[in-house]
């Protein structure tokens, strides 16, 4: 792979057991990797380890919130990666970009389940930077843009960035798409959407309640922004053999861009 590429590491909600949580990393033409979260445990690592993408060469992470299913994956690559900075195994430093309510979540967590001497690390080599509301950063030589999605849960943050091949790729987080997003989200190129069931399922799988979406729902949002390639994630797990299939049979009615389901580790040329 030469090209920009999405690897997705997992596609499924807080509650799946038959796919990982939703994260996700961008693969640089450089073979570095910008991780956005990492789902709920120690299969970060296995997902990592499947997806061939060697710790060493992530030096940076953005964690959109603070839920367990996307956060305490964290806990894991900074005990894993402070261990290769002791043994000599790891060049560089580690940037973690995440919200100023979250630096303070990832540090106290942090300090109680891992040793004191990795721990001790987070700002000297490891560095939680916290980001603003409409905030730009320069990562791996992108400009990145960092926004507040206004969660009604826990305060989430989504980003937008322009790829080094002119396109624009937008993150929504995890939760239904709001109007103020679309400074950031309007005619993006790629367009990332949580899609939690189907519109018929909708009664078995309670997705308002949660506040996430629908795919209709998610395929409406995506027609409406103007998005060239709109890729549904975030989803239940009952079927997923036939999710695909199902998922791009409804989404078809309501979007007329390139839809895309993926399955866990598959990749995406941007």
């Amino acid at each position: 792979m030469t090209e920009e590429t999405l690897i997705l590491l997992g596609t499924g909600n807080a509650t799946v057991t038959r796919c990982f949580n939703t994260c996700f990393a961008i693969r640089t033409e450089e073979a570095e990797y910008f991780l956005v979260d990492t789902g709920g445990g120690n299969g970060i690592m296995t997902q990592l380890e499947r997806a061939q993408i060697p710790m060493e060469q992530i030096h940076e992470i953005f964690m959109s919130h603070e839920h367990t299913d996307h956060l305490l994956g964290l806990i894991w690559m900074i005990r894993m990666i402070a261990t290769k900075m002791k043994k000599g195994q790891y060049e560089g430093n580690l940037n973690i970009y995440c919200h100023s309510d979250l630096k303070d979540v990832i540090l106290t967590i942090t300090k109680l389940t891992v040793q004191e001497k990795f721990f001790r690390l987070i700002g000297e080599r490891i560095f939680l930077c916290p980001v603003e509301d409409g905030e730009e950063r320069e990562i791996l030589g992108y400009r990145v843009k960092f926004f507040d999605i206004r969660s009604t849960k826990a305060k989430q943050f989504g980003f937008t960035m322009k790829l080094k091949n002119g396109k624009r790729f937008t993150f929504l987080g995890d939760e239904p798409y709001q109007e103020h997003e679309r400074a950031y989200a309007q005619d993006s190129d790629w367009l990332l959407h949580e899609a939690f069931c189907l519109y018929q399922d909708r009664e078995i799988y309670k997705p308002y309640e949660k506040h996430h979406t629908t795919v209709r729902e998610a395929c409406e949002n995506g027609e409406s922004l103007g998005a060239k390639n709109l890729i549904l994630y975030h989803t239940e797990d009952r079927n997923l053999r036939e999710r695909r299939a199902r998922y791009t049979a409804e989404g078809e009615r309501y979007y007329h861009g390139n839809l895309l389901v993926p399955d866990d580790l598959e990749k995406i040329i941007l």
